[in-house]
């Protein structure tokens, strides 16, 4: 059964093409390299004992699109990450953000709609909620006004899936997620961010590692507990597990409706200070940090209601904050030493 990973590269893709492969399905990795590296598949091969198939591939391409999906038949489903995904570039650079992330979506699903059958999981966004009411969030959340162009993308590409499955045979599972953090347990694979990190915990970890100078805490005068933004920071294993748990209800006709939608978090949140702190408690380290002026497009906070997708997908996150944060300092070892 073959499943179309694009960005299987990636931070997110290359823990889902993981748990993937071990559960049986045969995998062909879309990637165009821009954010990621070749050596990735060694990672993978090294935990599963198989090597996915890879297409580099720029899915802006339209040619190019349809011939990966001519060249190989029986594509049962897509699993689609691959967009620019960092808050603020997204508010420097909107065109940018604009073309990468909508135009491969409608290239691929212009290919699905052909076929009988087709199941298609969407790396969505808790983004798309804005600055929620109420906490935790939960599906039924108003979708409100995005902060950023990145935000916006997810909102619209959800729209685009949710009219073409209006028209098409195509299922799709939308993933709203929330912050991706941590590496596989063996080290193999992990975030690898090109150029300066966009994200907290990579940036933590190549400051505690001296490849930062310090630490840059976007504010501390957010209306939370210690005045730092709250997240609900996921380990990425468990995402990785949620997306093969939805493409499993999609392949089983398991879906009440042609689009349905899944929060994927912890269903806890935590503030910027608490993850410096957790992270210098569980590695043993002390980390340089100071407080900056509040970055463009960040909420204050943000977590999950998991109740939906434990009780419908059958899933739930199992790994911890420091479950997650020892792993990603293990992984930034490996990935300096090996350089």
């Amino acid at each position: 059964m073959k499943i179309v990973v694009t960005g299987g590269l990636g931070f997110i893709g290359s823990h889902t093409v993981v748990e993937l492969q071990q559960q049986g399905y045969e995998v062909i990795i879309v990637d165009d390299l821009s954010n990621s590296s070749i050596t990735v598949l060694d990672g993978i091969e090294g935990i599963t004992g198989i090597r996915p198939a890879f297409v580099q591939l720029d899915l802006r391409d339209g040619v190019g699109v349809k011939e990966l999906f001519a060249a190989s038949n029986a594509i049962k489903g897509v699993i689609h990450f691959a967009a620019s995904k960092a808050v603020g570039e997204s508010v420097e650079k909107p065109l940018l953000y604009y073309e990468n992330n909508l135009v491969p979506l409608i290239n691929l699903l212009k290919e699905l709609e052909q076929q009988e059958e087709a199941c298609f999981i969407f790396s969505s966004s808790c983004t798309v909620y804005g600055q929620a009411e109420q906490m935790p969030i939960n599906e039924e959340a108003p979708i409100q006004l995005a902060l950023s162009p990145y935000g916006n993308t997810k909102q619209i590409g959800e729209e685009i899936l949710t009219d073409v499955a209006k028209v098409s045979s195509i299922r799709t599972i939308l993933l709203r997620y929330f912050n991706p953090v941590g590496s596989h347990e063996s080290a193999l694979i992990g975030e690898l961010p090109l150029g300066v990190p966009q994200n907290l915990v990579p940036f933590i970890t190549q400051t505690a590692i001296g490849l930062r100078k310090e630490l840059s805490v976007f504010g501390d005068d957010y209306d939370t507990p210690d005045g730092t933004c709250v997240r609900d920071y996921i380990h990425v294993v468990d995402l990785a597990k949620a997306h093969v748990a939805a493409l499993k209800r999609l392949i089983d006709q398991k879906n009440t409706s042609a689009v349905e939608v899944f929060n994927v978090g912890t269903g806890k949140g935590s503030s910027v200070k608490e993850v410096i702190e957790t992270f210098e408690a569980v590695n043993g380290l002390k980390l340089p940090y100071k407080i900056v002026e509040r970055r463009a497009g960040d909420i204050t906070e943000a977590y999950a209601c998991t109740k939906k997708a434990n009780e419908v997908l059958g899933w739930e996150a199992k790994y911890t904050l420091k479950d997650a944060l020892r792993s990603a300092w293990k992984w930034e070892q490996k990935v300096r030493k090996q350089s």
